[in-house]
């Protein structure tokens, strides 16, 4: 039976991605710089009118499930895709770089593959159209439990909470890798998310859960309060380790009861998508080997800080051979 370090769920969506102007923009009715989620006929329309296109395979938790698989770490991603051009690159991208495409792409049925249509300004900014896709459709039956109870690491996409299917299946994946000897985890994702599942989210962190990595917004959401200091406390008297990313302000992490800050060195983003995912791809790294809590920051900052860097979400430096120059291996 294959074991792994790291078993991801998550939204499998690829990232489309184009260069364009702001008359453009206008012209297309596309508000610029934020994520707004959009309907088929509209991605349709929006991925027709895109020129010289550049595919990569992204979504939060397959972007540290990636970072992950180029640390070495034996790793798996659930994830729904169609079988359509975009669900078939999807998969082999994530084969290719010997992470394990869990799920075959799905022959039935008439919903396409997840994608983000994102649009580059010549002032570097992002804009983002997301069409949620076949990916939102995941159930229990996506996962399954030879892989689900034979990972060391579970890592689980907030998102994924909007609906009631993901929600049961996060629970029977958490409970199968607790089962198992292993332990299993959550991105917060979003405080709307939070906004709209607090019972469910804080449910699951209490009761299957055994570490949680969110960022300031997300941890106050989850308890009501714009007091961070008493959104920690009361996130660690639920679940035993506790990470809080504050941007250039580092980050706070909690095991057991102990605190330890780590601060970053301040960068210019070249571009800031994927930071918190490869922040976790370091963190997870470092907690899969036993390190102490401010190693395993230092690690997440290093890949934080390398992917924001360049454009696009994930690492283009071997991170491993940084750990090393830093003394963290």
């Amino acid at each position: 039976m294959k074991t792994y370090d790291l078993v991801g769920i998550g939204n499998a969506v690829v990232d489309v991605i184009t260069q364009t102007d702001d008359p453009f923009l206008a012209e297309m009715g596309i508000e610029k710089g934020i994520m707004q989620l959009i309907e088929q006929d509209r991605a349709e329309v929006l991925y027709g009118a895109m020129n010289e296109r550049v595919q990569t395979p992204g979504g939060a938790v397959a972007n540290t499930i990636a970072g992950a698989g180029a640390l070495g770490m034996q790793s798996a991603f659930i994830g729904r895709v169609r079988d359509d051009s975009l669900g078939r690159f999807y998969a082999s991208a994530m084969t290719d770089h010997g992470i394990d495409f869990v799920n075959p792409p799905v022959a039935d049925g008439e919903t396409p593959t997840s994608r983000c249509m994102i649009f580059v300004t010549p002032d570097g900014e992002r804009s983002l159209n997301t069409y949620l896709g076949i990916s939102t459709g995941l159930t229990s039956a996506d996962v399954p439990e030879a892989v689900s109870g034979n990972a060391k690491l579970m890592f689980l996409e907030g998102y994924l909470f909007d609906h009631d299917a993901g929600k049961t299946a996060f629970r029977e994946a958490a409970r199968a890798t607790k089962a198992g000897g292993g332990m299993a985890g959550i991105a917060i994702s979003d405080p709307f998310c939070v906004e709209r599942h607090r019972a469910d989210f804080l449910s699951l962190i209490k009761n299957d859960l055994g570490y949680v990595i969110g960022n300031e917004a997300e941890l106050k959401s989850l308890f009501e309060t714009d007091d961070l200091e008493v959104a920690l406390s009361k996130t660690a008297d639920i679940c035993a380790n506790v990470v809080c990313t504050r941007s250039g302000d580092g980050v706070a992490l909690i095991k057991d009861g102990a605190r330890v800050d780590v601060g970053v060195t301040s960068v210019t983003p070249v571009d800031a998508t994927g930071a918190g995912d490869q922040f976790a791809a370091g963190f997870l790294y470092g907690l899969s080997k036993g390190a102490d809590l401010e190693t395993c920051g230092r690690m997440g900052n290093l890949c934080a800080g390398e992917v924001i860097s360049h454009i696009g979400p994930r690492p283009q430096k071997d991170m491993l051979a940084a750990f090393k120059a830093e003394g963290l291996v």
